[in-house]
């Protein structure tokens, strides 16, 4: 048997799982670009914040404020915020802001609230004990702060956001299925946007990585998204004051830093984004094995990269989704019952794809966002996954394996 190896268990202790597949069979590993950089050092870290673009330093812009609001994402983004923060707080202190006058809040969108043992995965334990951390609330205590051109999105983000006097951000930059990449302003909407603007906004525009069929926003496209472009208006109207953009490898460690102005930092980051997570194009695969770890909670993300390698005279997908969470609670396109969706999901697996098994070792049925097709098939153990496939491909059978699915987007 041939065994290669795909990153796990990214909140928990990451390990890798090894893949065990018949020596007779063609395996093709498709890496992004970026997938082997090594983290940043603490130090290189600091000096990123110490540059920034388009504005001044945290310290220097937090002289003469009273209340400082640092927003994070969730546990649906890979971010490791704990190795950013205590530099941002180092600054604040020097800038005379009192530990009581800072709070953090986790800019959620429409994913269920994260409790005290996520924030410590996410700021550290020291963080969690000793600062005020907060989940953004999308169904309560917003407040409006103006309409966007493009789509006329009423803009209600969180009130205690507002009535901060300095506001900084910290955001993965990663593939995204709508907005190109994340990060940036979409940390204020959908990250910390009422459930009605999160609403409005998805409404208008789709994804067709996704089979919903509009040409202006995808995995990975980041010119002439318009789904982007409303995001970063709505961002403006907040007036967020110091942005922070990471860029992350195939396990999840920061490998480069863009600090400053919102939207300045993040176009930075995206423009080393288009080539890190690049990952190139194959076609006519008889098995596509499609991990997911960076948003294991939001795993069917990595269909976007499987799929289109499927031979278009069929072939079987497997979905690794390795979340002893679950998939995320998610209150604007998630299930709340086997025919109780607010907005049903519309994917449907193309007629090439003979079976799509769905791998965990903590099985949720309940959790999944697939809707029901015979085609779908839970498992549990890789030993089975591996008798299921070998009972239909031969000697020849063609193999991609997409080390992240989620984090990489297809040339």
């Amino acid at each position: 048997m041939s065994i290669s190896k795909v990153p796990q268990l990214a909140w928990y202790n990451p390990c890798a799982l090894e893949i065990d597949l018949p020596d007779e069979w063609a395996v093709e590993m498709c890496h992004m670009a970026g997938h082997n950089r090594a983290p940043l050092k603490p130090a290189e870290i600091k000096a990123a914040l110490d540059k920034p673009v388009g504005t001044a330093t945290i310290k220097e812009l937090a002289k003469g404020k009273r209340d400082a609001v640092i927003i994070f994402d969730d546990q649906t983004r890979i971010t490791r915020s704990a190795l950013i923060v205590p530099f941002i707080l180092e600054e604040l202190a020097e800038a005379g802001i009192a530990p009581d006058n800072i709070r953090f809040i986790c800019a959620l969108g429409t994913h269920g609230a994260m409790y005290r043992s996520d924030f410590v995965k996410k700021l550290g334990a020291d963080v969690v004990a000793k600062y005020r951390v907060y989940n953004h609330n999308p169904f309560g205590q917003c407040v409006y702060i103006g309409t966007t051109d493009i789509f006329q999105t009423p803009v209600y983000i969180n009130e205690e956001v507002t009535l901060c006097d300095l506001k900084i951000t910290i955001t993965g930059c990663v593939p995204h299925p709508n907005a190109g990449f994340g990060g940036g302003g979409k940390i204020v909407l959908p990250g910390i946007a009422s459930f009605e603007t999160a609403q409005w906004l998805h409404s208008k525009i789709k994804s067709p990585s996704q089979g919903q069929g509009q040409p202006e926003s995808d995995m990975g496209k980041a010119d002439n998204n318009r789904f982007r472009e409303d995001i970063d208006q709505a961002a403006d109207m907040a007036k967020i004051d110091f942005s922070i953009s990471a860029i992350v490898n195939e396990r999840g460690d920061t490998v480069a830093l863009y600090a400053g102005a919102l939207k300045a930092a993040h176009a930075r980051a995206v423009e080393e984004a288009r080539t890190h997570y690049r990952t190139p194009r194959v076609t006519g695969m008889d098995v596509v094995i499609s991990n997911t770890y960076a948003k294991v909670n939001e795993a069917l993300i990595g269909l976007d990269a499987a799929v289109p390698a499927v031979s278009a005279t069929g072939g079987d997908i497997v979905l690794i989704a390795n979340s002893p969470e679950g998939q995320i609670t998610h209150y604007l396109i998630g299930p709340f019952g086997r025919t109780t969706w607010l907005r049903k999901s519309s994917l449907g697996l193309p007629p090439n794809i003979r079976h799509l098994i769905v791998y965990s070792e903590y099985p949720h049925p309940g959790s999944s966002w697939l809707a029901e097709d015979k085609r779908v098939i839970y498992m549990e153990r890789w030993e089975e996954v591996i008798q299921f496939l070998k009972k239909s491909h031969g000697v020849n059978t063609k193999v991609a394996i997409f080390p992240d699915a989620t984090n990489q987007f297809v040339a």
